[in-house]
């Protein structure tokens, strides 16, 4: 029994991450939550890596002797070069390797950490539209919130309190009122 309780934790971590385990996005479902932790996650390890993924791919270039700017030749990099250069390599790094294997298959053609980052919340979230019909989805499901026949208290206030993350997360705004009304009103009879 200990042992399917560590696997069961050690899978969480995987799933949530660690000071030292990356979070991983193992589905379109997660992507709000692991925008979070993956933002926080990077920021504790190297904040010039989440400055390289907002501000993306970076040019290296000199002035030639007639005043024209060109691209700067890889043997010519001075050390501030190549570890401007390694920053965008790192963050690239950081975020494919927290996409599941499924995910990443389907963006390995972006070769920056901005473009990989727009890509995965352009596909995951949406156009505006998408995003109206989530939210609609997510109020929906508020709406419709009542006590399932044989589910515990605890599950329930589970449930609810995922529900309403979830719907923080998609900019779905309700007042606390609404919040304390809608579970004290879902909550068994008994």
């Amino acid at each position: 029994m200990e042992s399917q309780s560590m696997i069961a934790h050690q899978e969480l971590d995987a799933i949530m991450g660690t000071t030292t385990r990356i979070p991983r996005l193992l589905s379109a479902e997660g992507l709000h939550e692991w925008k979070r932790r993956i933002e926080k996650y990077i920021k504790m390890k190297d904040c010039k890596i989440w400055r390289s993924i907002l501000r993306g791919p970076i040019r290296i270039t000199t002035t030639l002797e007639d005043g024209t700017v060109a691209d700067k030749k890889v043997e010519n990099y001075t050390d501030d070069d190549f570890e401007r250069v390694m920053e965008q390599e790192k963050a690239l790094a950081t975020l494919t390797m927290a996409l599941s294997l499924e995910i990443a298959q389907g963006f390995r053609e972006y070769t920056s950490a901005k473009a990989l980052w727009e890509a995965l919340i352009e596909v995951y979230e949406g156009n505006k539209d998408m995003k109206q019909s989530c939210q609609d989805m997510l109020r929906q499901k508020f709406n419709m919130f009542n006590y399932v026949l044989g589910e515990t208290l605890e599950n329930q206030f589970q449930s609810f309190i995922t529900l309403t993350i979830e719907m923080s997360s998609a900019g779905v705004m309700v007042t606390r009122s609404e919040i304390n009304k809608k579970l004290l009103n879902s909550l068994p009879k008994s």
